[in-house]
């Protein structure tokens, strides 16, 4: 049976479709730009490739397009279903994922790793800030990250992808030291690795060393592309150094050419948080030698999530409401927010008030 660089199966037929679809999910696992031209290539080599459908799902997921997402896995599921149990496992835990379905997302992915530890790509929704853990309301969910990684590391060994995230979780549960050390150990063996970079990021945050991390990513944000799908974020921490450093006018010039959502590629979501964050710290830093450029803001907020109904993008709404003087629009989403709650469809909206009070 044919298998994918995880030694895991893989069915499909053609070496050409095989090849494609292991650079498409090493360009997912790292952020990397250039999935969806690898994806491409795989399933013009084999368009009944199931892995292939299943990992177009996860990007058309990161892309913020759940339609075409929710195809996509419609189509891995049907296909699998001829293929090997992993792969049909697989394809189910990514329809679920996809489709909303975070609990038996979730519960499915835990099951799936304890027999096939090294399919990465099931592994990856779990993970990040936005992954099932996170993104699932649970308080611990540093811990919980740490704990499941922790339970998979014997199967990993030295692996750049795997020891980011292990990195992070380490740095995020009082550990940053340790951490670092790890993260440092997955940029030697996978240099080009965003999501290990982010991590080195929030280690440098946790140990105060902020002109270390302006290094770092001084160093490596110019190679990575605007397509890249952190290339947002990794210039919102770098914007963020700059600003406690005083350099209001660097912060400023970094947040127009890569934050602000005219010029950010990333998904509404990341873009609004980084965008409505950054100019909230600037309101509180005490900036006001000129206007702070919050139109932009309040307008993909306007398009994007003109209702409440998810927490993280709420959160960062009301905050771009309230800060542009519209308090009957944030007043009118902590009130959608506290009826989501009272239907058990939400979690507890008093962090929105506070924003709103500030």
């Amino acid at each position: 049976m044919s298998r994918d660089r995880f030694d895991l199966p893989a069915s499909s037929e053609s070496a050409v479709a095989r090849a494609a679809y292991d650079e498409a999910v090493a360009l997912l696992l790292t952020a990397n730009a250039g999935a969806d031209a690898a994806l491409g290539a795989a399933l013009a080599a084999d368009p009944e490739f199931a892995l292939a459908h299943a990992a177009q799902a996860r990007l058309y997921q990161l892309q913020a397009e759940p339609r075409a997402a929710r195809q996509a896995a419609a189509r891995a599921v049907e296909l699998a279903a001829r293929a090997s149990e992993r792969e049909s496992r697989h394809a189910r835990i990514v329809a679920l994922a996809v489709s909303g379905q975070s609990a038996q997302a979730l519960d499915a992915l835990r099951q799936h790793v304890g027999d096939y530890s090294r399919d990465a790509l099931v592994l990856s929704l779990a993970l990040g800030v936005y992954g099932l853990i996170a993104f699932g309301g649970r308080r611990e969910h540093h811990r919980e990250q740490r704990e499941l990684l922790q339970s998979l590391a014997p199967h990993w060994a030295e692996d750049g992808w795997f020891l980011g995230y292990l990195g992070w979780s380490q740095v995020e549960t009082d550990e940053p030291e340790r951490g670092a050390e790890t993260i440092g150990r997955a940029l030697a063996l996978l240099p080009r690795n965003a999501h290990a970079v982010h991590a080195c990021a929030h280690a440098h945050v946790e140990r105060g060393t902020a002109e270390a991390g302006r290094a770092l990513l001084a160093h490596w944000l110019p190679d990575y592309p605007r397509a890249g799908q952190l290339h947002c974020h990794l210039n919102w921490h770098w914007a963020l150094w700059e600003l406690d450093a005083g350099d209001l006018p660097a912060a400023l010039r970094r947040y127009g050419e890569a934050i602000c959502p005219r010029h950010s590629l990333a998904a509404p979501m990341p873009t609004l948080a980084d965008a409505a964050s950054f100019l909230w710290r600037c309101r509180l830093y005490g900036v006001q030698s000129e206007p702070l450029p919050w139109p932009q803001v309040v307008a993909l907020t306007r398009e994007t999530f003109p209702q409440a109904g998810l927490a993280f993008a709420d959160l960062h709404a009301a905050m771009t409401e309230a800060a542009s003087g519209d308090m009957t629009a944030a007043a009118a989403r902590v009130a959608a927010l506290d009826a989501l709650v009272a239907s058990g469809k939400s979690w507890p909206a008093a962090w929105c008030r506070c924003s709103v009070a500030a």
